[in-house]
């Protein structure tokens, strides 16, 4: 078959690799109708995440058909449409029974490497190098599920797949920010970064009641769509002064809640940028917190900081004095996507949540490296690529 496969840094090309088969009674064959770029997916491709080999398959956010399923799999069938959470968690360990999912003891069999990084194993994640699992991503034609009961969900008739795609990842990842960010009605709530991420962290604050929510973001297309489509307020940082307007929004305390959805690539025109990505580029730090910390400094004291952007290693300045003094909630994680996914296809369905506006080009598997181009260096007004194997 057919797979986008991480060749080398900033090198994709599109491979002949072996079909997936079934290798678990728990596992299902997916036919992949539809895949996507996810932000995160740069940092893998530039070189930022070193457990990367050549032959990897890209992509962690599909909605495909099952074609074939292991015989201990009791809640798919062949023909089902399925969209598939990013994150691959066995439901049984003690994480899962306690909706932790993305820290599922037995979903990374490569666990001895983030424990040397991080002390411990975080799950493991389709196509997102062999610190999480070495899984084969779904830049492909198909893809093995395995643990399908827990990580595969049906998606309702009537939901698009340009809408259920982001179901996988973007929706339950957003919204995962503003649950366990904490957002209470009334509140109000900063998020940094409008891509899928950011633009479904908004529109899950405003689903759990907040009375304001401002997305912060330098590109006009993303933020268009915050405001068209999620119906969010914007700021523009690069002709904002965003601490001081965020403080006059909000009568000089600062947001309740602030969610950071950038990551270990973040870009300012603030001066500390420039101190990240030059110590970034000599190897002594290994990620970009520039948007974590302006977070930390904005949110009201006794206020939550969520870090949904993905993050490496270690950063270098960060303003832990800032979380302590202020009386901070600071959480992050990955997604825990099994909690969130059926409530999300329910509101997709109602319309309460919509997402096919992020697909702003579809093109077919074998233009894969053109895609990711485009995505990466936001050419054409493209929010999200997404391939059609």
């Amino acid at each position: 078959m057919k797979a986008l496969c991480w060749t080398g840094v900033n090198k994709l090309e599109v491979e002949s690799v072996d079909d997936p088969g079934i290798l678990n009674d728990q596992d299902i064959i997916v036919r992949v109708l539809l895949t996507t770029t996810c932000g995160s997916d740069l940092h893998l491709l530039g070189g930022y995440v070193p457990t990367m080999r050549a032959g990897d398959v890209l992509g962690h956010e599909f909605i495909g058909e099952v074609v074939e399923t292991g015989s201990a799999v009791t809640k798919h069938r062949v023909g089902d449409r399925v969209v598939v959470c990013s994150f691959i968690s066995c439901g049984k360990c003690w994480y899962c029974t306690n909706e932790l999912y993305s820290l599922c003891d037995n979903g990374n069999p490569d666990a001895g490497i983030p424990e040397m990084l991080w002390g411990q194993a975080p799950g493991g994640c389709y196509g997102y190098s062999h610190a999480l699992g070495g899984w084969a991503g779904s830049h492909a034609e198909y893809i093995r599920v395995p643990y399908a009961d827990q990580g595969a969900f049906t998606v309702p008739e009537g939901v698009s797949n340009e809408r259920a795609l982001f179901a996988s990842d973007a929706a339950p990842t957003g919204w995962m920010g503003a649950d366990l960010g904490g957002v209470q009605p009334g509140d109000t709530v900063a998020v940094w970064g409008a891509g899928g991420v950011g633009q479904m962290a908004a529109r899950g604050a405003l689903l759990l009641g907040a009375e304001r929510v401002i997305v912060i973001d330098r590109y006009q297309e993303r933020l268009t769509q915050v405001e068209q489509v999620i119906g969010a307020e914007t700021m523009n940082y690069e002709t904002s002064e965003v601490l001081g307007e965020l403080r006059e929004l909000t009568g000089g305390r600062g947001p309740d809640v602030c969610i950071e959805a950038v990551g270990m690539e973040a870009h300012s025109d603030r001066i500390d940028f420039a101190y990240d990505q030059i110590k970034q580029q000599l190897r002594l730090q290994t990620d970009r917190p520039t948007a974590v910390r302006e977070a930390i400094f904005a949110a009201r004291k006794g206020g939550s900081v969520f870090v949904l952007g993905v993050f490496g290693g270690f950063v270098d300045k960060f303003p832990l004095g800032a979380v302590m003094n202020k009386g901070l909630t600071l959480r992050s994680a990955q997604q825990h996507g099994h909690r969130y996914i059926p409530m999300l296809l329910e509101r997709m369905a109602r319309d309460e949540i919509v997402t096919e506006h992020l697909a702003t080009h579809i093109l077919p598997l074998d233009e894969g490296p053109e895609g990711y181009d485009m995505f990466k260096e936001k050419t054409d007004g493209c929010v999200r690529a997404v391939f059609q194997p």
